[in-house]
């Protein structure tokens, strides 16, 4: 079933048992500032939209267009703080977001978002390790910048793709919008099964363009290689891992896999990121029990109490700011608990740092479930 933003803002995972609450539309201010969280390390961040054409395929959902084209953010410790902010989305994203999410605000509200890295500005580092960040399906890359800004800010690159045509619409340099295509599929678990492995396939050329990039090939450590992603953004990390064994890593964010990990099973490692359940880590959740059984090497499961599905998102930090209810666990909160997790999983991980956080839980709304 095709989610908008009300939806992901108040549902919980794909395939969950529980009913979301009801959509409503926020009364709006209109000189109401919309903000992201400050950045948590102690490096300025930059961001820079690059422009991907793969010409070895054509599109999965628009055929008769011979190639893939993708947008991705590039987010990195910038050589200064100084200069304009990011701009969050383009008023076209902006309008047909909120339109697919039926709230009767004004449709450049997402324009103004307020950001923390600046625009186009001069990387600082080289050789430093590369994240790759899936957003959910329909939701613009711009709904992880926060958590994207925040690697960024403790020394990372981070690649936060946009896959064109699942998501309510892309902006691209040459002035063309790219809507939601995918949106007018079945969504049966072929769809799924198809998501999973197309982006598992953008993720593969993202790599391949960045590290053989003469502007940012140098910025990036090709051996030190993560990949997170949200909803199917992190279902989509285990395929990808499968299919590419650059990525050292990866973390799924609260989604439901439909490509079966199978022997002999995955041995790099890997953390799944849960919302709340009711029993707290109880059984239900057969896919990812099956993935688990097939994960071979270092594994966490970490669930976060308080939580819904968007909690782990910007879609979650700005719902809050409009006045949605997103559970006992504040967005803010839950942002801190995201941010800590996953640095300090690719802080051990792609850097051999100790992370205690990932030895017993460092928050009382988190859980080890496995």
């Amino acid at each position: 079933m095709k989610t908008t933003i009300l939806t992901a803002v108040t549902a919980l995972a794909l395939a969950s048992p529980v009913a979301p609450a009801q959509p409503h539309s926020p009364e709006v201010d209109p000189a109401m500032t919309l903000s992201l969280p400050a950045p948590t390390g102690n490096r300025p961040v930059g961001s820079t939209p690059v422009y991907l054409k793969d010409t070895s395929r054509p599109d999965p959902w628009v055929p008769s267009v011979p190639y893939r084209e993708l947008m991705v953010t590039l987010f990195y410790p910038a050589a200064s703080a100084h200069g304009p902010k990011a701009q969050y989305l383009t008023s076209a994203e902006s309008a047909a977001l909120l339109q697919d999410s039926g709230l009767d605000v004004p449709p450049d509200l997402l324009t103004g978002v307020v950001t923390s890295s600046v625009a186009g500005a001069r990387p600082a580092g080289h050789h430093l390790p590369l994240v790759v960040l899936s957003p959910g399906y329909t939701k613009p890359r711009a709904t992880l910048t926060a958590l994207a800004e925040d690697l960024a800010s403790h020394g990372y690159v981070v690649a936060l793709a946009g896959h064109t045509y699942e998501n309510t619409g892309t902006s691209f340099p040459d002035g063309h919008f790219a809507g939601c295509a995918s949106c007018e599929v079945p969504h049966d678990d072929a769809f799924w099964t198809k998501l999973e492995l197309g982006r598992a396939a953008d993720v593969s050329f993202v790599l391949d363009s960045l590290t053989r990039s003469k502007k940012w090939g140098p910025l990036v450590d090709a051996s030190r290689i993560g990949m997170a992603g949200h909803s199917v953004g992190g279902a989509s990390a285990i395929p990808a891992m499968v299919a590419d064994t650059r990525i050292r890593a990866g973390i799924d964010i609260d989604g439901s896999t439909h490509v079966p990990l199978t022997a002999p099973g995955l041995s790099r490692p890997f953390m799944f990121v849960n919302h709340e359940q009711t029993p707290k880590c109880g059984p239900g959740n057969v896919d990812w029990e099956r993935d688990w059984a097939q994960l071979t090497g270092w594994k966490r499961w970490v669930e976060v109490a308080g939580t819904q599905h968007a909690s782990f998102t910007d879609v979650g930090l700005i719902g809050e700011q409009l006045g949605v209810d997103l559970g006992t666990t504040s967005a803010a909160g839950a942002q801190e608990i995201t941010r800590t997790y996953v640095n300090a999983f690719f802080d051990r991980h792609l850097r051999g740092e100790a992370r205690p956080e990932l030895d017993a839980p460092a928050y009382p709304e988190v859980s080890f479930c496995r």
